[in-house]
């Protein structure tokens, strides 16, 4: 987690989409009553720059934008992602390494009772290179895949969340802007010891007027009038690391170049020995991860050498979404870990706690929850994996697939946690056991690195737009039928094949093929379903939230499924030499699809059976209340 208000993060992916809603003029909301209206020119000054930044260059059609149009691109997916042969032994050994720390040196009550993670296991951490995981070793790191670091963090994350997100902020955020976007001086100079653990690493964006609205950043960056440095003031807030970073990356606000000098966005390595660096807050007291230091900082009239400039100047908010799409990765892999942990420990109290004169174990309403817990931890898996394997085979675009990881798999954890407590009872609500922490832990989880809820936006609207492209080709041919007889006859042949057929979902095992059916019909009431929703609200849909909320939980169940049948087909093929664990996750592999299935056919039958009306009626009538 980049800080506590990471969505301030992704405010252009989902600029489109979300704030415009306050400032239309026909918004069944009273702009005048509830918000400062934006102008016409400001809403088109939005979607522009979330143009220039989510469709800039060629858009590759990746896994999760193939749904959009009824596709699905099995190869991206299989075969199902395993760690490379040249680093399993050597990954297997990190991983029992880490597990063995974790359990010996990592006290995940002490770290959530005193609000700090002791330097020690910083240290040990570091020791075990787990602070420099997929940094190459010329830079001091142990030059891990993502797919190999992800087993890492899925250990951390089960064992303390705070820990996890502590490494998350230094290492796949910190550590990998500067590996993407950083000069060659740059990674020689800081890498080295950020890798080993004796610096730390922070990003700092988030400000009190930039949260969900990235592009409101305040803190300005100046230039002198030699050009050799920029003069840097303004505050930042909820900063993961922010008050113990040795190295930070700091956005802020420059003037444009060229003759319209709009205010452009810029990210710089900023150090805590400059003149003017100020932590206001080292430790700002939290619900839940508390171990790890969220700190408030302040720049005045700090100066910042021009070479220390990350990337191109204006492109700040690039390196933020593109580090992000790390982060979500590991991220998914942390929650992979907590849930896996509490499946284990919910099974575990199941049978030895007796109630009524038997087990409660045998109670369905207690198989129940059990069982969806393990089918959801499965998926997770599935889907972190995957995600991971995007990033691994240099893949040009996955912020969809990472975003949907991020949304699905912290609202799963949730839920996953809050049975563990149901299961264990009165037992879980105190505090000499690890659930209610665990509990406070997971609450962030949908507010950092990306609020779900702006997310999901994201997801829709991201997914549509190659669609709504498609049939703005096809208008614009119906304006000129003889010249552009060919897109029209192409369009035309599409359609009436989809409606008559549903994408191929090969896979290798029979007893799968049922489910991959079903899939494929899944995948092809969705695209429809996408085309009905663009034809009916056409331009609105970009203020059409309900609308969005569910075309994007949808398409995330979509992924989820097709990542665990993925994993399914693979495990059924290849096992991995238990037949009792094969056993036990194929049939929670196929637990999940059914009940995934399911919850996409709720998803596309809402878009048309709804209450949105009365929804934003009631709203109103609250909202003009307050």
């Amino acid at each position: 987690m980049l800080g506590i208000a990471e969505e301030g993060k992704i405010t252009k992916e989902a600029s489109v989409s979300c704030r415009v809603e306050a400032a239309r003029d026909d918004s069944p909301i009273d702009s005048g009553r509830f918000f400062m209206a934006l102008t016409a020119a400001q809403i088109e000054q939005q979607k522009q720059q979330a143009e220039e930044l989510l469709f800039s260059g060629p858009q590759a059609l990746g896994f999760a934008k193939g749904l959009f149009f009824g596709r699905y691109n099995g190869d991206l997916l299989n075969p199902y992602p395993q760690i490379r042969l040249d680093e399993q032994s050597r990954v297997n050994e990190k991983v029992d390494e880490v597990l063995q720390y974790a359990e010996e040196h990592i006290d995940a009550a002490a770290i959530d009772r005193n609000a700090e993670i002791p330097t020690e296991v910083v240290s040990g951490l570091g020791r075990l290179g787990v602070l420099g995981a997929t940094a190459p070793a010329e830079y001091g790191g142990l030059g891990l895949s993502q797919l190999a670091n992800c087993r890492i963090m899925e250990v951390i994350g089960g064992h303390d969340a705070a820990v996890g997100v502590f490494v998350n902020a230094h290492h796949s955020i910190g550590i990998r802007a500067l590996l993407l976007f950083g000069t060659e001086e740059q990674k020689r100079r800081w890498l080295p010891p950020l890798a080993r653990g004796d610096q730390l690493a922070a990003f700092a964006l988030t400000e009190p007027e930039a949260g969900s609205d990235a592009s409101n950043v305040q803190t300005t960056a100046t230039p002198t009038p030699d050009g050799e440095a920029y003069i840097l003031n303004g505050t930042k807030r909820w900063i993961t690391n922010g008050g113990i970073a040795g190295v930070l990356t700091v956005i802020a606000r420059t003037p444009g170049a060229g003759g319209n000098k709009k205010k452009e966005i810029t990210a710089f390595l900023v150090t805590p020995d400059m003149p003017g660096f100020k932590v206001l807050e080292p430790r700002m007291a939290k619900t839940g991860i508390r171990g790890t230091a969220t700190g408030r900082l302040a720049f005045e009239n700090m100066i910042v050498p021009a070479e220390n400039v990350l990337g191109q100047v204006g492109k700040g908010l690039r390196i933020a979404l593109t580090v992000l799409d790390f982060g979500r990765t590991t991220f998914g892999a942390c929650c992979t870990g907590a849930a896996k942990t509490c499946v284990r420990a919910a099974a575990t109290h199941a049978k030895k706690r007796v109630q009524f004169e038997q087990p409660i174990a045998d109670f369905e309403l207690v198989k129940k929850k059990i069982a969806w817990m393990a089918a959801h931890a499965f998926a997770m898996e599935a889907t972190t994996s995957e995600c991971a394997h995007f990033i691994d085979s240099g893949f040009e675009d996955y912020m969809l697939e990472t975003a949907m990881l991020k949304v699905w798999s912290t609202e799963a954890l949730w839920k996953i946690v809050n049975d563990t407590i149901q299961i264990f009872g009165g037992k879980a609500y105190f505090t000499d056991e690890p659930y209610e922490r665990m509990m406070r832990d997971a609450r962030i989880n949908m507010i950092g690195e990306g609020a779900n809820d702006v997310l999901r936006a994201f997801i829709a609207m991201v997914g549509i737009k190659p669609v709504a492209d498609q049939f703005l080709t096809v208008k614009q041919a119906l304006e000129h039928p003889f010249r552009d007889f060919g897109t029209l006859l192409s369009f035309g042949g599409k359609q009436l094949r989809a409606r008559f057929t549903t994408p191929d979902v090969p896979v290798r095992n029979s007893p799968l093929r049922e489910q991959a059916t079903e899939l494929a019909r899944r995948i092809r009431d969705f695209s429809f379903a996408v085309q009905a929703m663009l034809m009916k609200h056409r331009e609105n849909i970009l203020f059409r939230q309900y609308v969005q909320e569910r075309l994007a939980d949808a398409a995330c169940e979509l992924y989820a499924s097709s990542c665990a049948l993925a994993r399914l087909d693979s495990l059924m093929s290849i096992g991995n030499g238990h037949a009792e664990e094969v056993a036990r996750d194929v049939a929670a592999g196929r637990y999940f699809l059914r009940l995934s299935n399911r919850r996409i056919k709720q998803c596309l039958a809402a878009l048309s059976d709804n209450d949105d009306a009365e929804t934003t009626a009631t709203a109103d009538a609250v909202l003009e209340k307050y």
